[in-house]
């Protein structure tokens, strides 16, 4: 049964009632609501969308904003795929589509968005790589615009985020590496505003300090979120002149890179540096095997994708306990790139 005037007729209502419920108009009462939603889901109602679109004015289209250039050539294809599948198996459910929207690097983030808001391409949108400060969430907050970030960021429009736990994970890596009796710990960084590279240097910094250690500025490397990224720390850390003991690298594919960086120059993880990484499909074939915090990507995009619905009145029905404002946890996987440990005299 797939008309609403049979979903009408099987409850014995208006089909105005049933429209109205289903929209989740506010002149319906919450008993009648509850039947229709339930009769629904029972008997199989498919919306017709079309038409829906064309009386709403609505495109039944989400965008998900991107950068180009390093964001996608770095991870594309071990991040964001997975993400964009947990998306898309709830928007699919609603017969709503998930467009990315890629932003070039030459190109102001700011000023691309506002463009696509002007041509009212999408009914919401999902912002990634968020900066320290991003002009993004006013624009879309002062539109009125659903939406919900990827991340972080100190412009505050009361919008949904979901984060991964960077805090989480540079307490655990650096309370471990100590524990191995390490002094000298070296991180990384993206190498641009976004978000998460501050939020990820200052949790490693309190933690050192919470062990009497200092995080020093020469052991904090910016990369670029690929396997070049990865290689270019490895020769700048290979190139001081005193090593750290110990590194934490903060994006997925970089330490594929670092690791060949290593190798060309003799040095072996885990028995001449400890290192800690992410998780990626690549990274699985590293030698030695990999100590890394590892998430689940299609749940984290079931998330956003429910998170962002749950701030549209039309979908707000299905998602009432819409998740907002959380850190997403990440999995510490043993491996055996961290075995090194210092005894301290």
């Amino acid at each position: 049964m797939k008309g609403i005037r049979r979903l009408a007729q099987h409850l014995d209502i208006s089909i105005g009632t049933v429209s109205r419920a289903l929209n989740g108009r506010p002149d319906v009462n919450e008993e009648t609501r509850r039947r229709v939603l339930a009769a629904a889901k029972e008997l199989g109602y498919v919306p017709n969308q079309s038409g829906r679109s064309l009386r709403q004015g609505t495109t039944n289209i989400i965008g998900f904003m991107m950068q180009t250039g390093t964001e996608i050539t770095g991870q594309g294809d071990t991040f964001f795929m997975s993400v964009f599948d947990g998306v898309q198996a709830v928007f699919g459910r609603h017969k709503l589509d998930l467009v990315a929207l890629l932003c070039s690097s030459e190109e102001d983030p700011a000023d691309y968005l506002s463009r696509v808001v002007a041509r009212g391409f999408a009914d919401g949108v999902i912002l990634s790589a968020t900066q320290r400060h991003d002009a993004r969430v006013e624009l879309l907050s002062e539109r009125n615009i659903p939406f919900v970030t990827l991340g972080r960021t100190l412009t505050d429009a009361g919008q949904p985020w979901l984060d991964l736990d960077f805090e989480g994970m540079a307490q655990a890596s650096i309370d471990r590496l100590v524990a191995r009796g390490h002094r000298r710990i070296a991180v990384t960084r993206p190498h641009d505003d976004v978000n998460l590279g501050y939020v990820f240097v200052e949790r490693c910094r309190e933690a050192l300090a919470s062990h009497g250690l200092a995080l020093e500025e020469e052991l904090i490397f910016r990369s670029t979120p690929n396997e070049a990224g990865g290689y270019q720390v490895g020769r700048e850390l290979l190139s001081l002149d005193e090593r750290p003991t110990a590194i934490v690298l903060i994006n997925e594919t970089i330490a594929i890179g670092f690791y060949r960086a290593l190798s060309e120059a003799g040095v072996k993880p885990g028995r001449d540096i400890a290192v800690i990484g992410r998780y990626s499909p690549h990274a699985q074939f590293l030698s030695p095997s990999l100590t890394c915090f590892r998430l689940s990507l299609r749940d984290l995009g079931v998330a956003l994708a429910e998170t962002l619905l749950s701030t549209m009145p039309v979908f707000r029905e299905h998602y009432p306990h819409g998740t907002a404002n959380k850190l997403w946890p990440m999995e510490l996987v043993e491996g055996a790139s961290d075995a090194l440990h210092i005894h301290q005299p």
